[in-house]
């Protein structure tokens, strides 16, 4: 089966010899690669190849750039361009953990920060560790939401991922172990067309420290990714998951192109494809998608 595998720096570092090193790789597996098609000058390249797995020549490629800052994902040159996004929130689409960054408004970042990771590595089952980091911040005032809000930043390339495969006729969703209050926000100011997450329980302008049932966590991440597809007429190979924590580890498995993004070691090692160095818009490349094609959003 043909495959290509990708190569996606900052701007301008892609250094040719990388490439040429990458090329060689691919030839002592028996990849046979063919010549170099650039996406993106000096920024990304693809390098079609064959009789190789894709994980073993992203893995050869990886080992062939030693500490370079590339990123290398390999996947089948059939349907790169997916019609289906499913994107993780916190720590993917925007930079920081939302929860952590409101607990900081009652002084409690460190501790439940302390929980969050844990939760995000595998070392806690996630509906436990929602509850009890969400009953710490019992009778908080609400306003403390809509300052988090104000505070949070859009990762760089989200912007430009959902304009682009939205535009090019793809369904976007945002899918978050966090709050409707913030995947709500984010949905709109980047133009997911669907958002589905947790609700914060609140009264009298505070929060309760209790959240409505049933959680959405790992299973519900992967049920939404399948009943968007099914929604939408489309096969698995035609989906892309992105998300950094364990409970993203069940949709990325699923999807056509699973991806984990500056991730947790435990979905990184999991993951057939991985971003550790460079923005959301490898996902864009990993598609083929060729700079010039990009949207701003």
């Amino acid at each position: 089966m043909p495959h290509i595998l990708t190569l996606v720096a900052a701007p301008g570092a892609l250094d040719p010899a990388l490439v040429s090193r990458c090329r060689a790789a691919l030839t002592a597996l028996g990849a046979n690669p063919g010549a170099p098609d650039w996406l993106a000058e000096a920024e990304a390249v693809d390098i079609p190849f064959l009789d190789t797995p894709a994980e073993l020549a992203a893995a050869a490629a990886r080992t062939a750039l030693e500490d370079a800052p590339v990123d290398a994902i390999a996947s089948p040159a059939e349907g790169r361009r997916k019609r289906l996004l499913v994107a993780d929130m916190d720590s993917t689409i925007v930079t920081s953990e939302t929860l952590d960054e409101l607990a900081a408004y009652a002084g409690l970042k460190q501790q439940i920060a302390a929980i969050t990771a844990r939760s995000m590595n595998g070392e806690l089952d996630f509906a436990q560790a929602l509850h009890a980091r969400v009953g710490m911040l019992a009778g908080l005032d609400v306003a403390a939401l809509e300052a988090t809000w104000a505070a949070t930043e859009m990762m760089p390339g989200a912007a430009t991922l959902v304009a682009t495969m939205r535009a090019a006729g793809a369904v976007c969703c945002l899918a978050s172990g966090g709050f409707t209050f913030f995947t709500g926000r984010v949905a709109q100011k980047l133009g997911f067309d669907h958002h589905v997450s947790n609700i914060l329980l609140i009264e009298d302008g505070k929060l309760t420290g209790k959240v409505a049932e049933p959680v959405f966590d790992r299973n519900a991440k992967l049920a939404t990714l399948t009943r968007l597809a099914t929604e939408n007429g489309l096969p698995m190979a035609a989906t892309l998951a992105v998300g950094d924590g364990a409970n993203d580890l069940d949709m990325i498995g699923a999807a056509g192109l699973g991806v984990a993004y500056r991730a947790k070691p435990i979905v990184a090692a999991a993951a057939r494809a991985r971003v550790d160095h460079t923005d959301l818009l490898a996902l864009l490349f990993a598609q083929g998608f060729r700079r010039a094609e990009f949207r701003e959003g």
